[in-house]
């Protein structure tokens, strides 16, 4: 009977080895034995997960390319519609006329918040939306009528195919004007940058992208934070989009998915961003 036993116990090991590699399989597999490139670009905000993502899936299987480039939301959007790209990213919800154009196919893989900042020596920590308007179209131009000090406000803002400006825009800024002597940088890194480099700055970037070299500035009463714009409280806020032309090629859609799966959402996480599942 032991040695009965002692076989049998034997034979339920080995079987239970041979079943452990499919228990400990991860979403990387997913991509042995692939071969091709994917293209993106876009929303500068998108930067981190892709590049992360991509380092993760080429380093397990080095037969497959992923180029990123920038630009902004509209030039990923119009890109990937021309078909330059295999997935343009943007930091908005591209319009009907856009979806329709190109024949897009949407796949939003993350929230995030838009937040105004500051130099941290500011000592402007709260805006009410009409102050925002007010600074952003020119109508206050000193720190001083802020409660700051007595110096002109330098005005940052993006360019016109940025996401992240189309948010703030729309939501801080109730679609009003933005002043033409504005300063325009081109990436959420570039504007990030550069106020912490001015003290009299103002300008406005993704929630993901702030860290101790610049200060948030409440809006409407709430900080611009993760917690915040999960529970609502928070307006300015937006989806990060991945879009593709139609349905996505094989090794495209492998990525996209990618995403979706637990590890591209700690990924997302790990970024500053918001997953969605």
């Amino acid at each position: 009977m032991k040695r009965t036993g002692i076989v049998l116990l034997i034979a339920v090991f080995c079987s239970a080895l041979c079943w452990l590699p499919l228990s400990f399989a991860g979403p990387i597999d997913a991509f042995k034995g692939e071969k091709g490139i994917v293209k993106i670009s876009g929303g500068t905000a998108h930067i981190p997960v892709m590049k992360e993502a991509a380092r993760r899936i080429m380093t397990a299987n080095p037969d497959i390319q992923i180029t990123i480039a920038g630009g902004g939301s509209g030039v990923g959007i119009k890109q990937v519609g021309e078909g330059l790209v295999d997935i343009g990213n943007s930091g908005r919800k591209p319009t009907d006329d856009e979806i329709k154009r190109f024949n897009l196919k949407l796949f939003m893989w993350a929230l995030d918040g838009v937040a105004l900042i500051v130099h941290p020596k500011n000592k402007v920590a709260s805006l009410s939306k009409a102050q925002a308007r007010d600074i952003f179209s020119g109508k206050i131009d000193n720190w001083k009528t802020l409660g700051g000090e007595d110096r002109k406000i330098n005005l940052y803002t993006r360019d016109e195919a940025s996401g992240t400006r189309e948010v703030f825009w729309e939501k801080a800024l109730g679609k009003g004007t933005i002043a033409k002597g504005a300063n325009v940088v081109v990436s959420n890194g570039a504007m990030k940058s550069a106020v912490s480099q001015d003290p009299y700055a103002i300008g406005y970037v993704s929630v993901g992208h702030i860290d101790k070299t610049v200060a948030p500035v409440a809006f409407e009463g709430v900080v611009p934070a993760i917690e915040t714009v999960v529970s609502g409280k928070y307006a300015v806020s937006r989806g990060l989009y991945s879009n593709t032309k139609g349905e996505p090629s094989h090794l495209t859609k492998k990525f996209l998915d990618y995403l979706f799966t637990d590890e591209g959402q700690k990924i997302v996480a790990a970024s500053g961003f918001i997953a969605v599942k």
